[in-house]
């Protein structure tokens, strides 16, 4: 029986199945159909992409559109949605389909996956992300569609309009337009530039916030991780549009040559993306200095628990600014909506920082070396992508020699599946000490 609860650590299982997936997607990605020229990737290169597919990052050492055949885009787009929603979602659906009953094993590691506390109505969740997921692709697929009709054949835009849709939603950022321009063909249009982010904000918030929004009629309630994550999305939003519209707004390579409504337009879309999609309509290597660090730090933060995104979460972020909050005024408890937050929270919010801020600061020490002679603020962008699973980049990816796509691609893969859940993969025991060491006091500050 011991044996059996060892093997079934619902951290190992999810660390193991993304593995799997992601080297499946490789060997396809290698075979001869996956691409234009008949060769199929090399297996670094495929790795790599079915990593940053898997993982929802977006990162790519070869460009989507003109590289993969019909058959690689599939294989790209299979990943990305399973990558954002989830393996044990997807293994659940095809239980559903199959009219198998969901056993308390497949619970718990699907409470795990969804990042829950219980696993009361998980499976009813489960049920609500399926079908949030059809009907926001469904409709965003539709509305991507119908402008991009105007621009090629019908059912070319049909297929760009879905595949956007779904790659923006699951906040991974692929793209199908061809030499790594993302979407900075529609800086200024009013379709792509608000149903794309609206897609990547309702894929960020988290499929928790959307379900009490949707039960919010007949509860007339929202719990405190709703608010956290409402309130602290919208600040985040808000506050990086105006500092982007006030950095960029007479840059000549950006955001000079827009018009007004172009600016404000372009400003969101940037506002949101780093939250943790991975498109863009702004060259990013154009961007000033201080937009670029201000979208370092949007991506290190990310979006929020049990959403298709990565990065800290804003949960995580607000907490530890609750934290120091209390501290300045030197209260014990950390209170956010008249509510204390535990220590154990707080603690975890500290640990999940920490484990971040070290591996981005590791990969860029590790990346100065393997890419010596570019730019620091490229490479620290890279690796606070690669972290956040955003996808953003200032050109490096296509550039990265051997040693670094393989450091990226284990950075994506700590970014996705968190650190915290590798940590507990690897780690043969977990449970508390059974005695406590005396207290003990240092000088802090």
């Amino acid at each position: 029986m011991n044996t059996n609860r060892k093997f079934f650590d619902p951290p190992k299982v999810l660390v193991s199945g993304f593995a799997l997936i992601i080297l499946v997607g490789a060997f396809l990605l290698m075979l001869p159909t996956a691409t234009v020229d008949g060769k199929g990737l090399p297996f670094l290169d495929a790795l790599f992409t079915a990593t940053s597919a898997t993982c929802v990052t977006g990162l790519v050492v070869v460009d989507t559109g003109t590289t993969f055949t019909l058959f690689g885009q599939l294989v790209i787009l299979a990943l990305i949605q399973v990558g954002g929603l989830g393996f044990m979602t997807f293994a659940t659906l095809f239980a559903f389909l199959l009219g198998k009953r969901i056993s308390l094993k497949e619970r718990l590691l699907l409470q795990e996956a969804l990042n829950q506390l219980s696993i009361e109505g998980i499976v009813r969740l489960v049920k609500r992300i399926l079908v949030f997921t059809v009907v926001i692709e469904g409709i965003g697929g539709l509305l991507l569609a119908i402008r991009f009709s105007f621009d090629m054949p019908f059912w070319k835009a049909v297929y760009f309009g879905f595949f956007h849709a779904i790659s923006n939603f699951n906040n991974a950022g692929f793209d199908l337009m061809g030499e790594f321009r993302s979407l900075t063909g529609y800086v200024d249009d009013p379709v792509v530039s608000l149903v794309v982010p609206i897609l990547i904000i309702l894929g960020g918030i988290g499929f928790i916030v959307m379900n009490e929004v949707y039960e919010y009629r007949q509860t007339s309630r929202l719990s405190l991780h709703t608010k956290v994550v409402a309130i602290t999305t919208a600040w985040l939003l808000v506050a990086s549009m105006a500092l982007i519209l006030l950095l960029e707004w007479n840059n000549p390579k950006t955001m000079g040559p827009l018009s007004l409504s172009g600016k404000f337009l372009s400003a969101f879309y940037q506002a949101v993306t780093p939250r943790t999609a991975g498109s863009n309509t702004l060259n990013i290597p154009d961007l000033t200095q201080p937009t670029l660090f201000l979208i370092v730090f949007l991506m290190f933060v990310g979006a929020s628990p049990g959403s298709t995104g990565g990065g800290i979460k804003t949960t995580t972020f607000t907490t530890l600014l609750g934290a120091v909050w209390s501290q300045i005024r030197g209260k014990e408890d950390v209170i956010l909506f008249r509510k204390r937050i535990v220590y154990d929270t707080v603690y975890k919010s500290l640990t999940v920082t920490m484990s971040g801020l070290f591996i981005v600061m590791f990969v860029t020490m590790v990346l100065t070396i393997t890419e010596s002679g570019k730019d620091f603020l490229m490479i620290l962008f890279e690796a606070t992508s690669a972290f956040g699973t955003v996808g953003l980049s200032m050109g490096l990816t296509p550039e990265l020699s051997p040693l670094g796509k393989a450091v990226i691609i284990l950075t994506m893969f700590a970014g996705r599946v968190g650190p915290l859940t590798i940590a507990y993969a690897v780690t043969l025991r977990r449970q508390p000490d059974p005695f406590r060491y005396p207290k003990g006091k240092i000088m802090i500050g």
